[in-house]
């Protein structure tokens, strides 16, 4: 009976660990074909070539790299229950997870503040916005990464014939030097940015349409205002406002301007537009900033915790779920940074259509 039970435990082990490393493997593969056709897309679609372009690129570059690079090897040390590999192996691979998932994180950082001088200083940060520049953002993300991972990663406490492969430290200032360094600033200064971006966009919605309005106005086309006008003078087309008659009822005169009537169409689709172009910005920035804090703000809320709180721990099962839940970052970024663009749209749809 006893092994009975034994043999029923371990068949579901093996089960669940299979269907775990098929469910992980699939998203490893996704992610690696989601981020392939936008590199793909950037280099093969003159339309995309540009600067700001270039950093989505790079940014789809080191997620593939963290899809290619990181994910197999956690693949198979969570199947494993035991790192198997060797210790190079082990330090190699958590040096280009920690340098890869920062730089992930420090170019969403600098796509932010590529936006925010786009919209709030266009006509002269137009002129900087080169492909040179694009170049030395990119360099300059890479190699803060590689310095804000070195150290953690140099001081790491480690045995020599170690069957775990994780980064620990004696020193609680390694953590916090890491995880500020690769999380809490570059969010911080998202959240700034990106607040300052919807500012910046919402104000020039509306100057755009009282611009439109004003030209308008010079033009002709729209009717002053009554508080700017004699009173007693009302042209027959103003009077297609409600009236007081004989009886005391209030009745609407047929005469009507059909060009007011198609001005005030106009204005209220202006307005309708606008609107909408503001709830569309609200919700792509939502999306980013909800993203990205979802997916890496309880890994780095735990590795604060854990290493601050002496007597704290958490399960092994939890913390592969953690990490895997900051790797499902590098999956949803190529979708959001492209889906609601429709130059990216089209050279998809190119894409798919040639092969």
């Amino acid at each position: 009976m006893n092994s009975s039970n034994c043999t029923a435990e371990v068949n579901k082990s093996a089960t669940s660990k299979v269907l775990l490393s098929l469910m992980l493997s699939l998203l490893a593969v996704v992610t690696i074909g989601i981020n392939s056709l936008v590199i793909t897309a950037i280099i093969v679609t003159r339309k995309l070539h540009h600067p700001a372009n270039y950093l989505i690129c790079s940014l789809a570059v080191t997620d593939l790299l963290v899809a290619i690079l990181v994910m197999p090897f956690s693949i198979v040390y969570i199947v494993k229950e035991t790192w198997i590999m060797g210790q190079v192996v082990c330090n190699i691979w958590l040096g280009v997870d920690i340098t890869c998932c920062t730089c992930s994180i420090l170019h969403l950082a600098a796509i932010a503040l590529d936006r925010y001088r786009a919209i709030t200083n266009a006509v002269e940060y137009s002129c900087k916005r080169t492909s040179r520049h694009a170049m030395v953002t990119i360099v300059a993300v890479w190699v803060l990464s590689v310095f804000i991972s070195l150290p953690p990663l140099v001081w790491r406490r480690q045995g020599s014939h170690s069957i775990q492969c994780l980064i620990k430290h004696d020193h609680i200032g390694f953590t916090i030097y890491s995880t500020f360094g690769a999380f809490y600033i570059p969010l911080g200064l998202i959240l700034i940015l990106y607040y300052r971006i919807y500012r910046a966009a919402k104000t020039l919605y509306h100057k755009r349409g009282a611009s439109r309005l004003d030209r308008q106005e010079t033009n002709g086309s729209t009717l002053p205002r009554c508080s700017d006008r004699d009173p007693g003078a009302l042209s027959p087309p103003e009077k297609s406002y409600s009236e007081p008659s004989a009886e005391g009822d209030h009745v609407r005169i047929a005469f009507r301007s059909p060009r007011l009537e198609s001005r005030r169409e106009r204005s209220f689709g202006r307005r309708r537009v606008s609107g909408t172009r503001e709830k569309k910005a609200a919700t792509t920035l939502g999306l980013i900033l909800g993203a990205f804090i979802v997916c890496w703000l309880p890994f780095f809320l735990k590795e604060v915790i854990v290493s601050a709180c002496a007597s704290c721990s958490m399960s092994a099962e939890m913390a592969d779920f953690l990490t895997w839940l900051g790797y499902l970052n590098s999956l949803i970024n190529p979708l959001i940074y492209t889906i609601f663009n429709e130059d990216f749209k089209k050279a998809f749809q190119k894409l798919f259509k040639c092969r």
